[in-house]
């Protein structure tokens, strides 16, 4: 649902003064106007807005999520909605047509809204839905890259940056006029939404807004090249019944040459389905790799515990611990062992949270080999045939096919001449 002019529905609290707007004539020239409703452009508007649907919200027995301050939840018997509110913008799901019906009704006396529908497209995401789940994508935000930088008629490159690069110190000509850079890097981050493969690609390039070179332009547009012959990957979330949490973790030690500081990513499955990633640099130095990949377990142990109480919110808690998969034996030692000795005496106290969050039953931990390690994809650049493997094996898919979502492939490009007619 969509809320017709948001920002003006919202009171204001403080006293708010304008002068007299041009044209408007009056005896008293020295006079000025009181604000009693907010207008677009005050800095108040947003917060005055999102106090009007959370007051309404919860007259209509919704409760706030602790976890997610834009989700709200009601539960009556065996009824169950669901509200995500995003600005002006209302995304309702639940388990009753009449009962969501009425809502809409009831939340239409509060102010002017329109109802969408089904949800198709929302914040440039295109969401699509048959038996096996629902994927998303962002499909047409990553043609318009593409066209805008007019490489529609390049050769797709396989893999979004090149390998053993050295962009941190590379020494060209810094560029003329970085806005372009800057462009391009801003939306790719928000193409990342959908995107887990273009996480460590993200990461790295916008470490140079500030000042960006004729290189690492280059492998701005090697991106969109990757993205010109996998515009339609996105990812599908299963509706098969396991609804088990996985969450892979990995860390490259000293990965920065100019700062020395290891690099830490994470991927989160639930149910098969890839719902959290990140990749990040770290904020200490660390010793050892040992070190990195347990700071990397102590990152990706606050994000499962975030998502069990996200997924408590929704209605349905874990009853199963989560997996926690790392490739460092040593880091799944000091996890596991609690007693101090000189390698860990120099580890930051809040990594050691792992421990208890391991005694407690909410999360165990197993080893995995480097190659089927999912985390890799997100901390280093990998070769065609490895970064494929991952790819497949991390939920990444490529449209619908009539019976199925098809999984990608090298040959993903030809995918996208059937997407549009599957679509």
């Amino acid at each position: 649902m969509d809320v017709h002019n948001a920002f003006l529905h919202g009171d204001l609290r403080d006293e708010v003064y304008i002068k007299l707007p041009q044209g408007f004539t009056h005896s008293a020239p020295n006079k000025v106007l009181r604000l009693h409703k907010a207008l677009y452009g005050l800095r108040q508007a947003p917060r005055c807005w999102y106090e009007k649907p959370s007051t309404a919200l919860a007259k209509a027995d919704f409760v706030q999520s602790y976890s997610d301050y834009s989700l709200f939840t009601y539960t009556r018997g065996r009824v169950e909605i669901r509200v995500l509110v995003y600005v002006d913008d209302l995304v309702v799901c639940g388990n009753d047509g009449d009962a969501i019906r009425k809502f809409k009704t009831s939340l239409g006396e509060c102010f002017r809204k329109k109802d969408l529908g089904k949800l198709k497209y929302f914040l440039s995401i295109e969401i699509a839905r048959n038996e096996e789940g629902f994927m998303l994508t962002q499909r047409k935000y990553a043609l318009d890259i593409v066209s805008e930088t007019g490489l529609l008629g390049s050769r797709p490159e396989v893999t979004p940056m090149e390998q053993n690069h050295h962009l941190a110190s590379d020494t060209s000509y810094f560029l003329q006029e970085p806005a372009t850079y800057r462009r391009l890097v801003g939306c790719l981050i928000y193409l990342a939404n959908t995107r887990p493969d273009l996480s460590y690609s993200v990461h790295i390039l916008s470490q140079f807004m500030q000042m960006p070179r004729e290189r690492h332009l280059e492998a701005v547009l090697r991106v969109v090249k990757y993205l010109k012959g996998k515009a339609g990957q996105g990812i599908l979330l299963s509706s098969r019944i396991d609804l088990e949490l996985s969450v892979y973790c990995d860390a490259d030690w000293g990965t920065c040459p100019l700062s020395h500081r290891s690099l830490t990513a994470y991927v989160a499955l639930f149910g098969g389905s890839p719902i959290s990633w990140k990749t990040k640099k770290q904020k200490v130095v660390s010793q050892s790799s040992c070190e990195a990949e347990y700071h990397a377990m102590s990152i990706a142990t606050r994000e499962i515990m975030w998502l069990r109480h996200l997924f408590k919110d929704l209605g349905f808690p874990p009853t199963a611990p989560a997996r926690l998969f790392c490739d460092s034996k040593s880091a799944l030692y000091i996890a596991a062992n609690p007693v101090f000795h000189e390698r860990t005496k120099h580890i930051e106290i809040d990594c050691h949270q792992v421990r208890d969050v391991i005694k407690s039953g909410v999360l165990t931990i197993a080893h995995i080999g480097t190659k089927e390690q999912l985390a890799n994809l997100l901390t280093k650049a990998l070769g065609k045939v490895q970064f494929n493997t991952l790819m497949s094996k991390l939920g990444i898919w490529c449209g619908w096919t009539v019976a199925h979502a098809r999984r990608v492939s090298p040959g993903c490009i030809c995918c996208l001449n059937h997407l549009d007619k599957v679509w």
